[in-house]
């Protein structure tokens, strides 16, 4: 089931796009333990953690992702908590436990969700409160070593009126990696989450849910490797800094929903605050040098609402609302440069502040129609209105240029403002010729939203803004069911213009590392993708899936190669976090034995090697994943878990940012790559685990 189309749950098969739905069992499947756990195991999908400041995405879909770990830069795939829009892609990827359920809608998203949803958005949706008591708890313990727990209670509170929930986790992470500098374990940390929920429901055609959350986490941040002194096909770490990650979050959100008879309809209601922090230090240089290190402060309050009806008249079905959202931001960098010997010196030869201020506010109206022209062909319309506005104070990072500590910087381009407004229109059709055949296709236009760079380290340019990215989509889709097979397969093809491309630089300089971005041209991503799946009998079943993407540039106004001028090199260009191909199998089992079951799971996924940087210096991995999970449920309360994931201990890596070539940072060293220093905060190899749950 789904709730794409924002009118109640829907059949997944019955919905208009390219939709995958994970409920609860599905997620004990995968290991689910974050949004990253789910990076590999859906077509032209990647749900990565950069690794810079731990936890924060850098997600793409169909070749339109991110690549930075800078808060104002919007993403193009929206995170939707409980239908709230999350305003900022830091805290994203953080442990999770309590699901309902998880969506990935593939391909733009701008009618319903609104704007920086281009590539697709995801949804996560909490266990509600419940009319019946419900009780599941889970112990369990990973290599590494990590131990988690969790506990949820559901039940009535005043029968048939008011319920409740109440949900608590914590996990401790000794560190998978071990740190070749003091040979100490490394890249572990502790997470806290407590839930909250009440569902109150005076009446039958009303009903409002208020939830509560807020979470804790804090290790040792990213476990990074230099290329120029290790083996790019071991996990070595080094790191003489003392680095940490220190987080919290807490929000508060409801949604109210009044069953009116006015077109047999529903107006919802959904609101949202949430407040997140975070402090990090981080070990750029990767080496025994004090030659890059960086601290990281930042600070984001969110507010939003929601008001929406869906209901239907006659052969028309209606959804339309009103959405405001409106967030702070405050981000400040500390880097601190010593790349002169002994590289230890006190004080530095350069200590760099900067960073940004920003209050941004948006709106936006919304109207969506399907209109049944007969039983099997059905007409999509819909469009939204979206208007936003950026003001920010910005400071270059430079001496003097703000304090972590107190929290503040000193803008040298305060007063900054921009406005922009969008309209993005869609048009479609489904057509169901019979029972088992669903054929639907459309045109979209969709847009994200442009702002300021709050890490500007080019001290001979100016801040500017940089403007909204504009996407236009064309998309053909099959989803075709075998009864008779015990079979369905899902397949969606597409072409994605993009026009006012927004491109993030990213060079070594005299500060590090450069990030400039702009606005260089238009672009145009094509791609294929399905999913599958079929009963072979004796209980066993067979999915499959497999993604194909293929990007170029169309047009450029500016040079992203490096070179100064924009000739073919720059056109040869791929886009970053764009894999040609990713696809996956997966065979499931489930063998009853006496009054328990057996249910076996074992897959593998694959991804292309692919691009970080724009100018396709930085790398990331092709990367091929060996997952297996071992479920005895011995009755209805009891089950037993062994798991394995990454079993091939693949290495990878969720950025490759290049690094001046200088021996301070490694260059010449006996590495896989001795003249080339880099930042590759790595992801964790093999691991093996076991779990224990009881439910009631």
């Amino acid at each position: 089931m789904t709730g794409a189309t924002k009118r109640g749950p829907q059949n997944v098969q019955d919905v208009a796009a390219a939709v995958t739905a994970l409920g609860p069992e599905q997620l004990e499947e995968l290991n689910f333990q974050n949004l990253q756990s789910l990076s590999y195991s859906m077509p032209n999908v990647q749900m990565d953690d950069i690794g810079t400041m731990p936890g924060y995405a850098n997600f793409s879909i169909r070749g339109l992702g991110i690549n930075s770990s800078i808060p104002s830069i919007d993403p193009t795939v929206g995170v939707f908590i409980d239908g709230v829009y999350m305003g900022v892609s830091a805290g994203m990827i953080v442990d999770n436990f309590d699901l309902q359920g998880i969506e990935v809608l593939r391909g733009p998203q701008g009618v319903l969700f609104g704007r920086n949803v281009t590539g697709g958005a995801v949804l996560i949706n909490t266990r509600p409160p419940t009319d019946d008591f419900n009780f599941d708890a889970r112990v369990g313990v990973e290599t590494g070593l990590r131990t988690v727990a969790d506990a949820t209670v559901r039940g009535p509170l005043v029968k048939g009126l008011l319920a409740g929930k109440l949900a608590v986790y914590g996990s401790h992470d000794e560190g998978w990696f071990t740190n070749k500098f003091n040979g100490k374990k490394f890249g572990g940390g502790d997470t806290r989450l407590l839930r909250a929920a009440l569902k109150f429901t005076p009446a039958d055609e009303f009903d409002t849910t208020l939830r509560f959350e807020h979470g804790t986490s804090d290790g040792d941040g990213p476990a990074s490797q230099n290329p120029a002194l290790a083996s790019i096909d071991t996990h070595d770490v080094t790191a003489n800094a003392d680095q940490f990650l220190d987080s919290s979050w807490t929000q508060l959100f409801s949604e109210t929903n009044w069953r009116v008879p006015f077109g047999n309809g529903t107006i919802t209601n959904v609101f949202g605050w949430r407040k997140y922090e975070a402090r990090s230090l981080l070990d750029v240089d990767s080496t025994d040098n004090s030659a890059f290190h960086a601290r990281l402060n930042m600070e984001q309050d969110q507010l939003s609402n929601e008001l929406r009806y869906a209901g239907s008249f006659g052969n028309v079905d209606i959804t339309a609302g009103h959405f405001v959202f409106q967030q702070r931001q405050l981000y400040i960098e500390e880097r601190t440069l010593d790349v002169t010997p002994p590289y230890d010196a006190n004080p530095p030869n350069a200590f760099l502040v900067g960073g940004g201020d920003g209050d941004f506010e948006s709106w936006g109206v919304f109207l969506a129609a399907d209109w049944h022209i007969s039983d099997a062909f059905t007409l999509n319309l819909g469009a939204r209105y979206s208007n936003e506005r950026k003001d920010a104070d910005v400071a270059r990072l430079r001496p003097g240029g703000g304090d972590a500590d107190a929290r503040t910087i000193n803008p040298d381009f305060p007063g900054l403002s921009r406005e922009w407004s969008d309209v993005s229109p869609k048009v479609g059709f489904q057509w169901k010729p019979g029972d088992n055949t669903h054929i639907y296709g459309f045109w979209a236009k969709g847009f994200r939203s442009g702002g300021y760079n709050f890490r500007h380290t080019a001290l001979a340019l100016p801040v500017e803004s940089f403007d909204a990215e504009e996407q236009r989509t064309i998309e053909l889709g099959l989803k075709q069911e075998f009864p008779s097979l015990g079979a369905r397969l899902n397949v969606a093809v597409f072409q994605n213009e993009l026009s006012n491309l927004q491109r993030e630089s990213n060079d070594p300089s005299i500060a590090g590392v450069q990030q400039i971005i702009r606005n260089v041209g238009d672009a145009t991503i094509r791609g294929i993708e399905a999913e599958g799946l079929i009963t072979l009998g004796a209980g066993f079943t067979l999915t499959a899936h497999a993604g194909y993407t293929k990007d170029e540039y169309d047009s450029l106004l500016l040079d992203i190669s490096g070179d100064g001028v924009v000739d073919d090199r720059d056109y040869a260009l791929r886009l970053p976090r764009a894999a040609p191909w990713s696809y996956g199998v997966a065979l499931l089992h489930d063998l009853s034995i006496g009054s328990g079951k057996l249910m076996s799971r074992i897959s593998y996924n694959h991804r292309d090697e692919e691009f970080y940087s724009d100018n396709n210096v930085g790398v990331l991995n092709k990367s091929d994943r060996l997952d297996a999970n071992f479920t005895w449920a011995a009755n209805e309360h009891w089950s037993f878990s062994l798991y394995g994931t990454n079993l091939l201990d693949e290495v990878s890596w969720g950025g490759d940012t290049v690094l001046p070539p200088s021996p301070v940072f490694g260059a010449g060293g006996a590495g896989s790559m001795p003249t080339s220093p880099r930042f590759r905060p790595l992801a964790r190899g093999r691991v093996v685990g076991a779990e224990v749950r009881y439910a009631v």
